[in-house]
């Protein structure tokens, strides 16, 4: 699979400097973390989950979470499980598909080894499991059951715990809970691929939702903790993890919140009426606003639960010419004794020790998103890969 596989290659050509690269579900840890994407959710409890798994993976879905927790009733658990497996045998037995990176979001530890178990062989399509509300002390029971899950199923599985519980929001808890889910999480370092933030339960504590118009980060009390997870668990020394954006919970405004924004967007300039009615319609400026503002925070990648979602979280994540262009320049073998200098596009200046992480970790998005032509914007990216 790769990110805007589904786009034929001569318009990969057209657009992209560097192509993004092709990855499978037995590659690197760090390369996967990196291409997770816009990461969709769907019940697991769906009748044509299979059909519909095939059909996002057409439209440039890359992984998927199919959950048993928050997104069914309590009583639809057992069913949840029982059509999980059904599916994934359907699954299995359509030779020449390659599904998205599967996910499944279970709700106690004990269920880990009872799916690995009831899936049998097709278990070679799971990836993994989403661990929910995880903290130190209720995290490990989940990492201890899928490591040995992973045993008795010979086949690699990792961990996505959702990081989501009222003791990492809470200001007097807050730090002795990042402290214990870091000791649970480098632990088992080999075993967790990402981080994910469960901003909507943030909220709920509460009693907030944020407006169509507003991003996480303008809920104080969230950005807070946003800011801590990344200070805590998400730094580029070697200890930190991927961390994945929030969830964005709308899928279509009723008007035009940002309307001068479309105008006035370096990456939204709109070239004709055609265009700007079909991007009217399947992308919204607060989810834009959101994802360029995750970025800026050194989150990668984000949990979508509508498949509108998706192809703005990927296209925001295909690196400029230009970024690329200075990643590659700090990062050149005669920069390794440090010093300053003038940017290609002579716009900026890179110092080459501070802005080590930062190109080599563009240099990995580069890798999985691929790099924009310099003269191809957002607009043509999001248009060509809008399903027809």
């Amino acid at each position: 699979m790769r990110h805007f596989g589904h786009i034929a290659p001569e318009a990969r050509q057209r657009l992209f400097h560097r192509e993004p690269c092709e990855f499978t579900a037995d590659s690197p840890a760090r390369l996967l973390a990196a291409a997770l994407g816009a990461t969709l959710y769907s019940p697991a409890t769906r009748p044509r989950l299979a059909d519909d798994i095939l059909r996002q993976a057409g439209n440039g879905v890359v992984s998927m979470v199919l959950c048993l927790e928050d997104s069914i009733g309590d009583a639809e658990v057992a069913a949840g499980e029982e059509n999980l497996v059904r599916q994934f045998a359907d699954l299995d037995s359509r030779a020449g598909t390659e599904p998205p990176l599967l996910f499944i979001r279970v709700r106690t530890p004990e269920q880990i080894p009872d799916l690995v178990r009831r899936l049998g062989a097709s278990v070679r399509l799971l990836s993994g499991f989403v661990l929910p509300k995880f903290t130190g002390e209720r995290g490990l029971p989940f990492l201890e059951a899928l490591t040995a899950a992973e045993a008795d199923a010979g086949h690699r599985l990792f961990a996505m715990p959702v990081l989501e519980s009222p003791e990492l929001l809470y200001r007097e808890s807050r730090v002795e809970t990042l402290e214990g889910i870091f000791r649970a999480v480098d632990k088992y370092r080999d075993r967790v691929l990402a981080l994910r933030l469960g901003v909507t339960d943030f909220c709920s504590s509460y009693g907030l939702r944020r407006a169509p118009d507003m991003t996480a980060y303008d809920v104080q009390v969230v950005a807070s903790v946003i800011a801590d997870v990344v200070n805590m668990l998400g730094r580029a020394d070697g200890t930190g993890f991927t961390v994945t954006g929030p969830v964005w919970e709308y899928f279509r405004l009723s008007e035009r919140m940002f309307k001068p924004q479309l105008r006035q967007s370096p990456f939204l300039e709109m070239q004709a009426v055609e265009l700007r009615e079909k991007l009217l319609e399947h992308a919204m400026d607060g989810l834009l606003r959101e994802i360029s503002l995750d970025q800026a925070n050194g989150l990668l990648g984000k949990t979508c639960i509508h498949p509108s979602h998706v192809l703005p979280v990927h296209t925001l994540s295909v690196v400029s010419h230009e970024e690329y262009s200075d990643a590659q320049d700090i990062l050149r073998p005669e920069r390794g004794g440090g010093g300053v200098l003038r940017s290609a596009y002579t716009n900026k200046m890179n110092e080459v020790k501070p802005h080590r992480a930062w190109a080599e970790r563009t240099l990995l998005r580069a890798e999985v998103f691929g790099v924009a032509h310099e003269d191809v914007n957002f607009v043509e990216l999001l248009a060509a890969g809008i399903p027809d």
